[in-house]
């Protein structure tokens, strides 16, 4: 067995440096490149107005349900009194939780009763960040946490 020198002990010390160094940059990278952006522009100014839109919200008296079945999305809207309810206007982005390039963003149509859109969704957690306008122009909004079956 050789014995054990100071240039060993170096090389040793810069390789196990050397491998926490890589690793460190790696994650800081993969951080960054899959970042999905800021939720609001100005925070501040989306906390002022938090409290006034929630409370127009619970006055519209509705409920939201959603679920993912036979490759449709399909949002259940009900009113105080379980009846479905028609939306003036409808927007959802449909994405991962943790970065933002499967984004998507499906075309949900009303089919009497609910809304739905067919859309792939590979198995995982997914989320919904939804938007709907009442016919009085009330925002609802939600994020909806979905997880899709393998």
């Amino acid at each position: 067995m050789a014995p054990l020198t100071g240039r060993k002990v170096f090389v040793i010390a810069a390789a196990a440096f050397g491998v926490i160094i890589g690793v460190n940059v790696l994650m800081a990278v993969k951080a960054i490149s899959t970042f999905p952006g800021l939720e609001v522009p100005n925070s501040y100014v989306a906390s002022q107005v938090f409290d006034a839109e929630r409370q127009a919200q619970v006055a519209l008296g509705w409920t939201l349900s959603h679920a993912y079945e036979g490759g449709a999305l399909v949002l259940r809207f009900r009113d105080r009194d379980g009846r479905p309810v028609q939306v003036e206007r409808l927007s959802a982005t449909v994405g991962r939780t943790t970065e933002a390039a499967d984004d998507r963003r499906p075309d949900f149509v009303w089919n009497g009763a609910d809304y739905v859109a067919e859309e792939a969704l590979a198995p995982g957690k997914w989320m919904i960040l939804m938007e709907a306008f009442a016919k009085d122009g009330t925002r609802y909004h939600q994020r909806l946490d979905l997880f899709v079956k393998g």
